[in-house]
């Protein structure tokens, strides 16, 4: 939703308003407004978003902002909303600027690719949405269809939605998104009384997201919520690389903000691609291990419904296709919006004059009538967030896979399964057979990704057990390999809760990598794994071990002498942003290099930068 502009042009001369101080219900075209006000709209203008695909940089479709109401003498589009609203012509305005965006999209030369994302004042009425037609009949005036506008409401004013009908709620023919959401009213509850096609989230979880632990698992669990919901997760206001990977990482869907472009009033400014988004999407090397082959070897080709086919042939199609139990439904673009399931038919199909009732225009049933939500997960999306998909809706048919948001193909509970079982074997390759953490092959990768990416700042931490050996030696190799998996344990929570890449090298050596964090956070967080593993692993040695504070071994030369508890040292080498090139062969002899200084610091650990 646009933000209050502050005036940068002397006042402009008063306009002498005139209105007929009533309310309409809804916007609806054509009510004339008085000399006044129509003058007061005339001055105003429209800049355009794009809202791109967060892989690829595919416009999706615009935002349509309002520009130049200081030229008409509001001081914000807060003030100038409420002067409408307190003069009552609230609706009438809307309705005079609906038909003026909608107007200066149709002139975008590829708007037809495109879809348009409208903001719509919350108090025109309890119900905005509760007679859409003259809104239907302005697009099609413009040959618009109706699933091509996005009407977005904002959770910054309430709003009231009328209950459900029988189960269905009947859902205006234009796509829904809730503005601003996250900072203002009913939060989760609207999501389930609007039953939205898109969120968008709002700045405030995009600001520090990069640094901000706590955003970041937020974040995470309102995408995941989404999700499950079949809802579009659109990212506004990312202005930075590192907001825009933290919103990658979390799952978005679509992002909006000046790091993809600035809202723009001229027209030829407006591209269709947006390249840079889809270069930085692919230097993104740590999400480089997709699950795109395993979703693309098992996705099924499940043919979809045009909205706007008639429901003779729907019946049609099932009757000729006796194994298909439901069909995707996607719209003029090939954007889903849901599945129609043979069983939601029945009550026609076996009626006497069921078809033929279903089918007469005069009771106006078509197929948006008989939508169901789907699941819907872009192809990039890891296939444990695909199971959280499907497992979370009951009775699911499965998850319409898009690309670009265009539909693409289908996953059935058969093949979901089937592309958790190939990732699993391939996961498992990679794996340390004791710990189960990754192993060299995929911390070679990762580290190597690492510094290719200069753009962000980097840490790398090598982990390794003190006096391992004579422990080893003296209980036992079953106690020492339960001594690794304790602390393989402890590293596999760092990583949930800090967002650390964790491995195995081998044996008593380990390795963690993080991105984004502060040289202090990370040695807190490392701080905290040491101390965490030294009290934890006394545990391991009997009573008189853990009062005296040693054992007695023997050494590497065959002489018995005393050895501390097991601790962890750990050297912490620093990747700034903007850094020179480095090889991987220079950051391990320089980590081999400063191994031997955390072994004997203080508080076990040595630090280095490039």
């Amino acid at each position: 939703m646009s933000t209050p502009l502050a005036r940068s042009n002397p006042p402009s001369p008063p306009i002498r308003i005139q209105t007929r101080y009533h309310r309409t219900a809804v916007p609806t075209p054509g009510v004339p407004l008085g000399e006044g006000w129509r003058e007061v709209i005339d001055r105003l203008d429209h800049a355009f978003q794009p809202i791109v695909n967060v892989h690829t940089g595919f416009c999706f479709g615009y935002e349509a902002l309002l520009r130049n109401v200081d030229q008409a003498g509001f001081d914000s589009i807060h003030g100038f909303f409420d002067a409408c609203h307190a003069e009552g012509v609230l609706a009438e305005v809307e309705a005079a600027l609906c038909e003026r965006a909608v107007a200066k999209f149709t002139q975008i030369p590829h708007h037809r690719k495109a879809k348009l994302f409208l903001n719509i004042d919350n108090r025109v009425a309890p119900h905005p949405l509760s007679a859409p037609q003259g809104i239907v009949g302005m697009l099609d005036a413009r040959g618009l269809a109706a699933t091509d506008l996005a009407l977005e409401l904002s959770e910054r004013q309430p709003f009231a939605w009328p209950p459900s009908a029988g189960g269905k709620r009947r859902h205006p023919p234009f796509k829904l998104a809730i503005d601003d959401f996250g900072v203002g009213h009913s939060g989760l509850e609207t999501l389930h009384a609007c039953e939205p096609d898109f969120v968008k989230l709002d700045r405030f979880f995009m600001a520090d997201i990069a640094t901000d632990a706590r955003k970041k698992v937020m974040l995470s669990h309102v995408v995941s919520v989404a999700h499950l919901l079949g809802i579009v997760v659109i990212a506004e206001g990312v202005e930075t690389e590192r907001e825009f990977f933290a919103c990658k990482a979390a799952g978005c869907d679509l992002v909006q903000g000046w790091l993809v472009a600035r809202p723009d009033t001229a027209i030829e400014a407006l591209a269709l691609e947006y390249p840079h988004v889809e270069a930085l999407s692919r230097s993104d090397r740590r999400s480089r291990r997709s699950d795109e082959h395993f979703v693309t070897r098992q996705m099924e080709v499940v043919d979809p419904l045009p909205v706007d086919t008639g429901m003779n042939a729907v019946f049609q199609h099932f009757r000729a296709n006796s194994d298909q139990t439901f069909l995707p439904v996607v719209d003029a673009v090939g954007a889903p919006l849901g599945i129609v399931r043979e069983r939601d038919l029945k009550r026609f199909i076996y009626s006497a004059f069921g078809r033929d009732l279903i089918a007469n225009k005069a009771f106006g049933y078509t197929l948006t009538h008989f939508l169901s939500k789907c699941p819907i997960a872009d192809l990039h999306t890891p296939a444990e967030r695909l199971i959280e998909s499907f497992s979370a809706i009951e009775d699911s048919d499965g998850i319409m896979i898009v690309e670009d948001m265009r539909y693409i193909g289908f996953l059935s509970a058969r093949s979901l399964l089937r592309v958790i079982n190939e990732k699993n074997v391939a996961v498992a390759r990679d794996q340390n057979p004791l710990t189960k953490l990754p192993g060299n092959g995929i911390i070679h990768e990762k580290t190597s990704e690492a510094l290719a990416d200069r753009a962000i700042a980097h840490a790398f931490i090598y982990f390794d057990f003190d006096n391992f050996k004579p422990f080893n030696d003296k209980y036992g190799f079953r106690q020492g390999d339960r001594a690794i998996l304790l602390f393989a344990e402890i590293l596999d929570d760092i990583a949930r809760r800090h967002g650390f890449f964790v491995g195995h090298i081998g044996g008593d050596d380990f390795f963690a990598s993080c991105s984004g964090l502060g040289a202090p956070a990370v040695e807190q967080v490392v701080e905290a794994t040491i101390a965490r593993f030294g009290e934890d692993v006394r545990g391991f040695y009997d009573q008189e071990a853990r009062e005296a504070g040693h054992i007695e071994a023997l050494d590497r030369d065959g002489n018995r002498r005393r050895f501390p508890l097991l601790t962890v040292s750990a050297c912490i080498l620093s990747l700034p942003a903007g850094r020179g090139v480095y090889s991987l062969d220079e950051v391990a002899r320089l980590i081999a290099d400063i191994k031997k200084l955390a072994k004997v610091a203080p508080d076990k650990i040595a630090r280095a930068a490039v």
